[in-house]
């Protein structure tokens, strides 16, 4: 197996990126390769400083993508760049999943213009791991990548968090809701309703109804479906309680899953293939746990487990 890191992404890289695939690479094993993609006269120094790494490689890449720079403009602009260079490996099937903490907009631009999506997928959702107060992890989609919503695209949404919790998480017949104002019913706007109604008659899916934001840690449900603009403002507000209690000196082992290093980075559904995205602030212990989600989604097969296990597509975004 070989995973795809974007070496040159992120405020710290490439020195994170590096220690993080190091950190990756003894903890996995032999079988597992990382592929480091990058400036070879840049990397090859760090990668060295920590001796022989058998199952890290380093593929040379030219040009680097910067955090402020428009998406599409400069990955027309750097085809020899490490992102570029990466989403090549995918699509021709040389690597089994990428990831990166780079340029957030240039990942998703890359993503949806070079693998794309699987044919009948109405838009790619970016999922979060969630962790619960029983222990267990849910996940919550979208979280950013489509703020504006039909309820058929929800629907959809629900499907690929499913295949994506069975699949990754190991969880069997996952529990469905939908994020609301109230967990009656009739709740919600119109697109909350309609998604309702669309959740509830699908018999493939576990539908155990809505819930809300105060529900989000309590374990009610595992996969927790919503449009990218709420989902962001729920992310946003979990990492900064994990913050707020670093700044108030509070040590608790379930507020320390909300910090962003914990998760390490958030996959993108419904692709041609495996990705992963990370925090742009990503430490070295991030980038570990990040290659960790593109390495399960990549031994679960998990795109080829999406395009055969989604229903029928009856309308168009």
């Amino acid at each position: 197996m070989k995973i795809a890191l974007d070496a040159m992404g992120g405020d710290f890289a490439p020195k994170a990126t590096v220690e993080g695939a190091v950190i990756a690479a003894k903890e996995f094993s032999s079988d597992v390769q990382i592929l480091l993609i990058g400036q070879e006269p840049v990397l090859a120094p760090l990668l060295s400083s920590y001796g022989s790494i058998p199952n890290i490689h380093i593929i040379h890449a030219d040009e680097v993508i910067e955090m402020g720079e428009h998406p599409t403009k400069a990955l027309q602009q750097k085809q020899r760049s490490s992102i570029a260079t990466g989403y090549y490996l995918l699509k021709e099937g040389k690597a089994h999943a990428f990831c990166g903490a780079g340029n957030t907009g240039a990942m998703l631009v890359g993503a949806l213009f070079s693998v794309k999506t699987i044919e009948g997928i109405l838009r790619s959702p970016i999922v979060s791991h969630v962790p619960q107060l029983d222990g267990t992890t849910s996940i919550l989609l979208d979280v950013g990548a489509n703020t504006d919503c039909k309820p058929e695209v929800l629907h959809q949404f629900a499907s690929l968090g499913k295949v994506y919790a069975e699949n990754v998480l190991g969880i069997k017949n996952p529990r469905i809701s939908l994020m609301n104002v109230g967990e009656e019913e009739g709740k919600g706007n119109l697109q909350a309703q309609a998604t309702y109604t669309l959740l509830k008659n699908d018999t493939l899916l576990n539908f155990v109804g809505n819930v809300e934001g105060r529900d989000v840690f309590l374990g009610k449900s595992d996969v927790m479906v919503c449009d990218g603009f709420v989902g962001n403002v729920i992310l946003k507000m979990a990492e900064s309680i994990y913050d707020v209690a670093k700044h108030q000196k509070i040590q608790d082992n379930f507020l320390n899953q909300l910090n962003y290093e914990a998760i390490g980075g958030s996959p993108i559904l419904g692709l041609n293939g495996n990705v992963v995205i990370g925090h742009g602030i990503s430490s070295a212990l991030a980038i570990r746990n990040m290659i960790e989600i593109a390495k399960k989604m990549a031994e679960s097969n998990l795109h080829e487990k999406i395009k055969q296990s989604l229903p029928p597509v009856t309308s168009q975004s």
